[in-house]
């Protein structure tokens, strides 16, 4: 099957500095993540990430990512930076998700029991968003741990677009792509020199094995 129509979105998170956000912007990134959530080594505060917000090239999303954060964090975000997309990776529930007025997608931490959920369990469970993120992390992380889980736990018949995340790097995203055919991929370390700290070749090379894999034709 020809993917040639098909174009794997792209998300670079976890940024700390407007360069490596300009850069990212130019390489191809469709959106840019910034991290809210406590005890990540990426978080950075509201005025920082208005800053850099400042640095996205146009057509180029921003994503806010918590993770049982308290609304009032929440709300202040979406006051200060207007993000384009919210991404919650805690135990939200679909009411919290949602009370915000941004669409949002839903971390499903593959360490966890959520992950063995039918997927129809998910869709009634977060009805409201617009699309599920799975990630390698345990319960009650935030992502970015560089750590790959098995793609063939991703839940068959998910009826809203995914995007796939957990230790993807340019060495194994054309793999991913090919074995899950997801809506987007994610990626923080990856892309590092050291965390929040992003690395211009490893950008680019990402990029390239995703534009690789989506002209790829599958046997």
């Amino acid at each position: 099957m020809k993917r040639t129509l098909f174009r794997t979105r792209i998300k670079f998170c976890g940024f700390t500095r407007p360069g490596d956000v300009r850069l990212a912007c130019e390489l191809g990134a469709d959106a840019i993540g910034f991290v809210f959530a406590h005890g990540s080594s990426r978080r950075i505060a509201p005025a920082e990430a208005r800053a850099m917000r400042q640095a996205l090239s146009p057509m180029v999303d921003s994503v806010a990512l918590f993770s049982d954060n308290p609304a009032e964090e929440v709300r202040e975000v979406v006051r200060q930076i207007r993000p384009s997309l919210l991404q919650f990776h805690g135990s939200e529930d679909d009411a919290f998700c949602r009370a915000f007025g941004v669409p949002y997608l839903k971390a499903i931490a593959m360490g966890s029991p959520i992950a063995n959920e039918h997927p129809a369990a998910l869709q009634q469970q977060y009805p409201s968003a617009a699309g599920f993120l799975f990630d390698s992390h345990g319960a009650g992380g935030s992502g970015g741990s560089g750590k790959v889980f098995d793609w063939s736990r991703i839940p068959a018949g998910v009826q809203k677009p995914f995007v796939l995340a957990g230790g993807l790097t340019a060495d194994n995203v054309f793999d991913a792509i090919i074995a899950t055919m997801p809506w987007a991929v994610d990626v923080s370390s990856g892309i590092e020199s050291a965390p929040g700290l992003k690395d211009g070749d490893r950008m680019r090379r990402f990029v390239e094995q995703v534009r690789r894999a989506d002209c790829h034709v599958l046997d």
